[in-house]
């Protein structure tokens, strides 16, 4: 066989140094597509073959020339191949004296069909190519050639042309996309890792702000300097590290222990442990400023606010750097200019509202007891950073339990703070409980009676998203019960009386890895779908994450609902793909990512590039039902707190499931 190669490769090296001078096309391609209905089309791959030439079929034994092959790019959510490649002819047939074996090639023009299912009723591009060998009497080349399907929706679609160019289509849409990248900047508010940073805000402005006019140009350039980092150093990042960079921001132990660092930091500073002052050099250097209203102060808070606030916003800013990194430019920018000027605008009007606070004393009263109670949000609240570093590396410092006997010791110190009962040094004396601040410590207690049951296994489903998963809680009463229940051959509900799929062997990573509710499934793909070909079972995949906050909400309160828990245990092959784990993988399982060409060597950045390569998204949670032949049964679906779409989804799948096997 080598020397067979060898003389193959002599022929082909010497006929290009003989036609160095003139490029060799033998082949010509031209596409089109037409519509079958309203959810299906067929795409036409034409080759146009000189004559004395031949192209080589789609179908070759191994160690022969290189086959026909078409690749068409991986997009989930918009399309989905029905079937494989077709010619409309047959192949000649022949034995090849170089190779030693039987070769199907085509000598005059041939077409190609390949069927789509469209999924989306918005326009995309469908994006591929092929790759081919062609050879005469004398010489082979080879060559490729990219195409782009300009698809205008599945439904009421018409019949488009296509290119073989690489210029993109019109973009589309564009508006609908800033305005929910806007509403996502709105929701990125709440979010508990951006939430605590409003004190900080108005901490700050309330201190530095010398007159109306100086408050007003420093929360200008505030609210502006958010904009200018997300989009502009955001889209940098997209362009130069890629999706990875979001991932390690958010899941990485440096940025989140520093974020926690920085979070107890200021807490102390509102307790009155200390003031934070700069050094008088970077004073100095401010006050050059102060005319221009203390840009480089704004600007600095901005850049503190982005890159805190970048645990709970990666996964939205991730989005866009896989558009960004895909190529598309245009799009990514758009949407971090929608998400950036929402999640500026409440911002920059707690920045104007200090000045208005300025005249309330400096220490002491209102206002310091107002900076208290902050400093204990801010404490509670920077558990959470600490927690996802906990999670994702397994060190067990920071389980359940340990965390939420932080909590109620934490607000029911902030109750007795609010009742006066608890002072600090630079606090007023105060004869009396206001009403405002009995009615605040009323909530607060009542908010530490509710995290009591959590301590005994109690779901906590109002805060799940904010606490680590249950699955590391030690001590789980409702666990116990169950255990009884079964030792006394009772049943209280549908879901003990329903059986688990059975295993097929061994879970990778079971020993630090577990599902929510008792479910048994996998946490590697390949077994999963091993499993579910074995099972004649679906494959539900659930790309999760340690520090997915939607992730535990979703387990706390839509997974345990016992008819979605019924199901997951009966009709499916349950596998949890975690984009955040740390953990190193052996050298036999590391693989090469078709999307970056990069080596993934650990957990996260093999799944993680599972997820953008396979489906196009890297949001968590995300849940993806697959058939045996890796082809999606129905569209995925995200976070949706109400588990009757949950179970709609769940049922079209195993539907659309049982109705391919009885065409089989």
């Amino acid at each position: 066989m080598r020397a067979k190669f060898l003389v193959l490769t002599i022929i082909f090296l010497g006929s290009s140094l003989l036609s160095f001078s003139q490029m060799v096309r033998p082949v010509t391609w031209t596409f089109s597509q037409s519509n079958l209905n309203n959810n299906e089309i067929e795409l036409t791959l034409k080759a146009a073959i000189q004559p004395g030439w031949h192209l080589y079929g789609t179908k070759l034994p191994e160690g022969g020339p290189v086959k026909t092959s078409f690749n068409f790019k991986p997009d989930s959510l918009n399309y989905k191949l029905v079937g494989d490649v077709s010619s409309l002819k047959p192949p000649l047939k022949e034995h090849d004296e170089v190779f030693n074996m039987n070769l199907e090639f085509y000598n005059s023009e041939v077409t190609f069909i390949q069927k789509v299912k469209i999924l989306s009723s918005k326009p995309f591009d469908l994006k591929g190519s092929v790759e081919y060998q062609s050879c005469n009497n004398e010489t082979c080349t080879l060559d490729d050639h990219d195409f782009v399907f300009q698809i205008k929706g599945a439904v009421g679609s018409s019949v488009a042309s296509a290119t073989s160019e690489s210029e993109k289509s019109p973009k589309h849409g564009l508006w609908w996309f800033l305005l929910f990248s806007f509403v996502a900047g709105l929701a990125a508010i709440l979010t508990p890792c951006v939430f605590p940073m409003i004190p900080m805000t108005v901490s700050f402005f309330m201190n530095s702000s010398k007159s109306k006019l100086q408050a007003r140009i420093q929360a200008v350039v505030y609210g502006g300097s958010i904009i200018l980092i997300y989009t502009l150093i955001g889209t940098l990042v997209a362009l130069t590290l890629g999706a990875d960079f979001a991932n390690w921001i958010s899941t990485h132990w440096i940025p989140n222990v520093l974020f926690f660092l920085v979070f107890v930091f200021f807490a102390f500073s509102f307790f009155g442990a200390f003031e934070i002052i700069l050094p008088s050099s970077w004073g100095n250097a401010t006050d050059r400023f102060s005319d221009k209203g203390g840009v480089s102060g704004a600007f600095f808070m901005a850049l503190t606010l982005v890159l805190v606030s970048f645990s709970c916003t990666g996964p939205i800013v991730g989005a866009l750097l896989v558009e960004s990194a895909g190529g598309m430019v245009l799009k990514p920018i758009v949407g971090m200019l929608g998400f950036s000027l929402a999640f500026a605008l409440p911002f920059t009007l707690f920045a104007l509202f200090p000045q208005w606070l300025s005249n309330l004393p400096k220490s002491g009263g209102w206002l310091n007891s107002v900076k208290v109670v902050l400093g204990f949000i801010e404490l509670a609240l920077g558990l959470k950073f600490l927690s996802i570093a906990d999670q994702t590396y397994h060190w067990r410092i920071l389980d359940r339990e340990i965390y939420l006997a932080f909590w109620i010791v934490i607000f029911t110190l902030m109750g007795f703070y609010l009742l006066g009962k608890l002072k600090f040094a630079h606090d007023s004396d105060s004869k009396h409980v206001t009403v405002p601040r009995l009615m605040l410590a009323i909530l607060t207690f009542t908010f530490v009676v509710y995290l009591i049951p959590g301590m005994l296994g109690a779901p906590l489903k109002a805060i799940s998203g904010y606490l680590p998963p249950m699955t590391s809680h030690d001590f789980d009463i409702r666990k116990i019960v169950r255990e009884e229940v079964k030792l006394g051959d009772f049943h209280t509900s549908a879901v003990a009386n329903e059986p688990s799929s059975a295993l097929c062997e061994k879970p990778k990573f079971a020993d630090f890895l577990e599902l929510p509710h008792g479910l048994e499934g996998y946490f590697d793909y390949q077994q999963g779908l091993a499993c579910a070909k074995a099972q004649n079972k679906p494959l539900f995949i659930d790309f999760t994450g340690h520090g997915c906050v939607n992730c535990r909400e979703m387990e706390a309160n839509v997974w345990s609902d016992p008819r979605v828990l019924a199901m997951l245990k009966r009709d499916f092959v349950v596998v949890a793909l975690y984009v955040d784990d740390k953990t190193t993988l052996p050298q036999s399982e590391w693989v090469t990512s078709s999307y970056d060409h990069k080596v993934k060597s650990t957990i996260v950045k093999k799944f993680a590039d599972f997820q953008i390569a396979k489906i196009g998204v890297n949001a968590q949670p995300y849940y993806v039902l697959l058939d045996h032949k890796e082809q999606l049964l129905v569209k995925p679906t995200a976070r949706d707190l109400n588990p009757e779409h949950f179970i709609e989804f769940l049922t079209k799948g195993l539907a659309e499931f049982k109705a391919q096997q009885t065409k089989k």
